[in-house]
């Protein structure tokens, strides 16, 4: 047995151990999450990642190696194939994947919060580089609730949406509480700017063009004056939309894999993606108690998202 799979192994005998000694509550879509230095994780932390900007990052990044309209992997594979979960590359039933090995630049996403990550992927000599996107807290509590409740286990008891928002709210939810975890990002972002792009939802849907550019940028690929004369940003733009996604072939049909344990149908990566779906959900007395928390976290913050208390 290779020593890399064997430390693969002592890994996850020393997690199977950790698990039996952390807090726990209910999960939303599994039986329990665990408490792990302020943070709520399911077993396998494993959860969705803003699809479209997977999809805009990846484009960008690609965009001289195919056509988006004949042989761009995005018509073959859903956004999560062409840039997977770094949480499942490190799951229990994945094989383990020597990261140097694997052709740079290298794309993945995650939920982890910023504190959890190790110093040699933080220090600004790492080379490494964060984009994080946040929401409206209103909406993330409706998508996420919509999206979690299709793989909720049939053995455990019914999660109301009364019973998800009390959770929200106290801040009982994968990888969260949520602001904890968007405060962490900010901060970072303020003092690395240069390894951390902090980025609104609500800001790039009413801005997709300005926020391709930005991206670009901050990725080392800047789009050139050429390019643009040429449309590449529209194309960017038009082909990542949530609209055309959501029409491809394989994101109607199509299953993405995390794993051995779990299969997604890439369908319901594609849900509304509107901002302010809040609305057809959320009381007005919700809607208080989730600005006013937004509000008492990010005081003194210089961050705002979503609407606040008037």
């Amino acid at each position: 047995m290779s020593s890399e799979r064997e430390d693969q192994i002592k890994t996850h005998q020393e997690y199977a151990k950790l698990t039996t000694e952390l807090p726990k509550v209910s999960g939303w879509w599994q039986q329990h999450m665990y408490l792990y230095q302020g943070y709520w994780f399911s077993p396998d932390a494993l959860l969705v990642a803003p699809t479209w900007l997977r999809a805009l990052m990846f484009s960008i990044l690609n965009r001289s190696h195919y056509d988006f309209f004949s042989n761009h992997p995005l018509l073959l594979q859903g956004p999560h194939g062409c840039f997977p979960n770094f949480e499942a590359h490190v799951s229990e039933d994945y094989p383990m994947t020597n990261m140097d090995t694997l052709p740079s630049p290298r794309l993945f996403a995650t939920h982890f919060a910023h504190s959890l990550f190790p110093s040699s992927v933080l220090d600004p000599s790492s080379g490494s580089k964060f984009v994080y996107v946040c929401r409206d807290p209103k909406d993330v509590l409706v998508s996420k609730y919509h999206f979690l409740k299709k793989f909720r286990s049939k053995e455990l008891p019914y999660l109301s949406f009364n019973e998800a928002f009390e959770l929200f709210c106290e801040g009982v939810s994968e990888y969260g509480p949520y602001w904890d975890h968007v405060l962490g990002f900010w901060k970072a972002s303020l003092e690395s700017p240069d390894k951390i792009l902090f980025l609104k939802y609500e800001e790039i849907k009413k801005e997709p063009h300005v926020h391709v550019k930005k991206l670009a940028v901050f990725m080392g690929v800047p789009i050139s004056v050429k390019e643009e004369e040429n449309g590449v940003v529209e194309k960017i733009v038009n082909f990542c939309s949530f609209e055309n996604l959501k029409s491809l072939e394989v994101n109607k049909n199509g299953i993405q894999k995390f794993g051995s344990k779990v299969e997604l149908e890439n369908r319901h990566f594609f849900r509304k993606g509107e901002v302010g779906d809040w609305e057809n959900h959320l009381t007005k007395e919700m809607r208080d108690r989730i600005d006013r928390i937004t509000e008492d976290k990010f005081k003194n913050s210089g961050l705002t998202i979503g609407t606040v208390p008037k």
